[in-house]
């Protein structure tokens, strides 16, 4: 798992354009130094800002993160 191939992909121009103000989704340094506040908005469906994640996509994100958010 890396966050090229597996995390990066699964946020859209759009939820990236939308948080821009605060980090950048397509940034792995932003993205890992705000994965665990990433996790908590995905889960409580907060993020994105248009519709909650399907839970398949959750479980990928918080695998990565239990995983030590591999490069």
């Amino acid at each position: 798992m890396s966050f090229e191939s597996d995390i990066k992909p699964l946020f859209r121009e759009s939820d990236r354009n939308e948080m821009e103000w605060a980090f950048d989704l397509w940034n792995y340094d932003d993205v890992k130094e705000n994965s665990e506040a990433i996790l908590e908005r995905l889960e409580e469906g907060s993020m994105p800002c248009d519709a909650a994640w399907p839970q398949e996509r959750i479980e990928v994100f918080r695998r990565w993160v239990g995983e030590g958010t591999p490069a």
